[in-house]
């Protein structure tokens, strides 16, 4: 059996957490998010992924911070159709953290535009709110405990940890 976890994300920083966990040519995203912070980290977001969006089966989110889930919009923008499982309390807090998200990358591409700091004409959003909005429909909430099949060997169980809700 042939398993491998790349990180993808939070390595050599603690934002952006993306790990793929790849069996027998299948793809799942353990989170999904932005990296933030300092320009240098942010510019990772608009890097391609070491995978074709549209080859990831599902993404896993441990809880809804945007440095964990605030890539999602994005991927589902790239292609992705996979499902996107969290707890109820996760998916809920996502309804309302990424349409903001959203929308503040929008507004920061208005302002890059508006006092021609960037060096793309025009900047352009990482994603939109409207991006965000439509992301929200492949999320499906699973309950704290129940074990949740990915593939005959692959599959998982969410804990509370005490973190943020969800």
């Amino acid at each position: 059996m042939s398993l491998t976890l790349q990180f993808l994300g939070a390595t050599g920083t603690v934002t952006g957490s993306k790990y793929l966990l790849t069996h027998q040519s299948k793809h799942y995203l353990l989170d999904c998010g932005l990296f933030q912070g300092l320009k240098l980290l942010r510019l990772r977001n608009w890097k391609p992924l070491q995978v074709k969006a549209p080859a990831i089966q599902a993404v896993v989110l441990t809880h809804a911070h945007i440095d964990h889930s605030g890539y999602v919009p994005l991927l589902v923008k790239k292609g992705f159709r996979g499902t996107v499982y969290s707890t109820p309390a996760t998916r809920d807090l996502c309804k309302i953290l990424l349409p903001d998200s959203g929308r503040l990358q929008e507004e920061d591409a208005a302002y890059a535009n508006k006092h021609q700091f960037s060096k793309h004409s025009p900047a352009l959003p990482l994603y939109t709110e409207k991006d965000a909005v439509a992301s929200l429909e492949y999320f499906q909430s699973i309950a704290w405990m129940k074990k949740v099949p990915l593939s005959r060997h692959v599959g998982f169980q969410f804990y509370p940890a005490g973190h943020i809700l969800g």
